[in-house]
Formats: C-alpha cells, structure tokens, sequence
C-alpha cells in the first residue's frame, strides 16, 4: 500500500516501526515489567498494565511476548510462583494464605500454575524444598529453586513396580 505525497509521487507505507518508536516501545515495555516485578501482589491485569503505558491491551500483549517470549500474565504469574516459592520454603504459612499473599485470587489457578511451572504441587513442595535448601543462603537457595517458565517443568512418569 503506498499514501500520495504532496508532489504527487507515491512513498511506500513502512510496516516497521522507526528505530526512535521502537525503543520507545522498548521503554515502555520495560515500565510494564518492573511494575510487575514491584506490584505482583497487588490485582493487575493486561488492560490496567496497558494504560499506564499509554497502550492498547492487545499492542501490549503482542509487543511483550516478542521483546520478552510471555505473554504479561504468564510473565505476572511467574512472579506471583517465585514469591510463593520463597514463603513455602521459610514455612510457617499455610498454601491458602501463601495464595494470597502472592495476588492471586483462586487457590485452585495457583496450585494449577504452580505445578506447571515447579512440577509439583504447592503442598508437596513445601514439605520438600524446606528440607532440600535447609542451610543454605537465601539468595543461592531462590537461584537453585527458581521456576521454569512457558509449562517447561519436566513431566514425572509414575514408577510401576
């Protein structure tokens, strides 16, 4: 498709963005990660996150998931998993309050997203991890436990004796 100019020529109509637009994008789309980061607990969604950035929820959704290979809600809930992680590994919280205090809404979303990202449900690993990372430092301990993204987590095939 080409737009007449004004000595009658024709200029081709360029599908990609100019570099200056693109690192605006860019800018913007690292705003929207680190209020993520900042605010996981808090309730946000793709439309609340798009304008505070001045965006369209669906320009959002498609410019994240190619600058950063999630969407923002899969990106959120990585997060929220993270946090859930490092209070099931301290104990003293039980799965519903962890749930909770992390943002999320519905116990069962979180044991679901949980177990995709972790390979094991909430209750199973807090009975684990608080056991497999007893003595070491906190900062090594959210490295080794650290979730795998985009439903990465290895399949575990039940041992028939």
């Amino acid at each position: 498709m080409s737009l007449p100019m004004r000595s009658g020529t024709i200029a081709p109509v360029n599908s990609r963005p100019a570099p200056a637009q693109h690192l605006r994008d860019l800018a913007r789309l690292r705003r929207v990660r680190d209020r993520i980061d900042r605010e996981y607990a808090q309730p946000l969604d793709v439309e609340a996150l798009a304008r505070g950035v001045h965006m369209s929820a669906g320009h959002l959704s498609r410019q994240f998931r190619l600058a950063y290979g999630e969407s923002p809600y899969s990106y959120l809930m990585t997060r929220r998993i993270e946090r859930a992680m490092a209070l099931l590994r301290c104990g003293g919280l039980s799965v519903t309050e962890v749930c909770f205090a992390v943002g999320c809404a519905s116990l069962g979303t979180f044991s679901t997203r949980f177990t995709e990202l972790v390979g094991v449900p909430p209750s199973v690993y807090q009975r684990e991890a608080a056991q497999a990372t007893a003595g070491m430092p906190s900062c090594v301990a959210k490295q080794v436990t650290r979730p795998i993204r985009n439903r990465e987590a290895p399949v575990v095939e039940p041992q028939l004796d």
